[in-house]
């Protein structure tokens, strides 16, 4: 029996906040081994709601979410999926909590069963692929928006995940370092991504695929 390439399957999702409109209606998505994503759609489209959803941290009111080809429904079945799928919040205040910038970026590979010393140098490796080693003793509360962006971006990529989903990445990055993600994006050994943006043009050398969501359903353009 041929196994499946899928990585993330969603089958007819609904979701809605507090009895209002369904944000989504019935969304069916697979993301196969190999798929570059481009998600687009206006503000208040789900996009955001859509990854939270995939990782558990929201419950649809009907719909199946399969994840590495098992199906995941109570808290405890996502897990295992979480350590392989990295999440880059839009506002990365949401994912920095430490006292300093190394301790947040170690802690990923702290619970994956790394060592205080490796987990220590994993941290230093990431911070140096995205040019930020020198932020390593900041506190990440006094970082401006842009260092934070790459910062909270290292602690995922520290726990070397087999996919990413990247909430807006590119907002307040200046060039130089938006160039630096997208090197490290491109030369990462990921099984597949998708990547909510609303810069498409400095994404179309690095994604092979395009999805939009709009009034609650998506389509993929591509």
């Amino acid at each position: 029996m041929e196994v499946s390439l899928s990585l993330i399957e969603l089958k007819d999702i609904e979701f809605s906040y507090s009895r209002g409109r369904l944000v989504l209606d019935g969304v069916c998505l697979t993301l196969k081994k190999g798929q570059k994503v481009l998600l687009s759609g206006g503000n208040g489209a789900g996009k955001t709601t859509l990854f939270h959803i995939i990782l558990g941290l929201l419950s649809p009111k009907k719909g199946s979410i399969k994840l590495f080809n098992k199906y995941c429904q109570k808290e405890q079945d996502f897990f295992e999926p979480r350590k392989k799928i990295g999440l880059l919040f839009q506002d990365p205040d949401d994912q920095l909590f430490s006292p300093s910038v190394i301790e947040d970026v170690a802690f990923g590979p702290l619970n994956l069963g790394f060592s205080h010393k490796e987990a220590l140098s994993k941290a230093r490796d990431t911070l140096d692929s995205l040019g930020i080693l020198h932020l390593e003793k900041r506190v990440p509360y006094e970082l401006s928006g842009g260092e934070k962006k790459l910062v909270a971006l290292a602690t995922i990529l520290s726990m070397d995940p087999q996919v990413l989903l990247l909430d807006e990445p590119l907002v307040g990055l200046e060039k130089k370092a938006v160039e630096r993600f997208l090197a490290v994006l491109n030369s990462k050994k990921l099984d597949a991504f998708i990547i909510i943006s609303h810069l498409p043009e400095l994404l179309k050398e690095s994604v092979n695929c395009f999805w939009i969501l709009e009034n609650g359903k998506l389509t993929s353009l591509s």
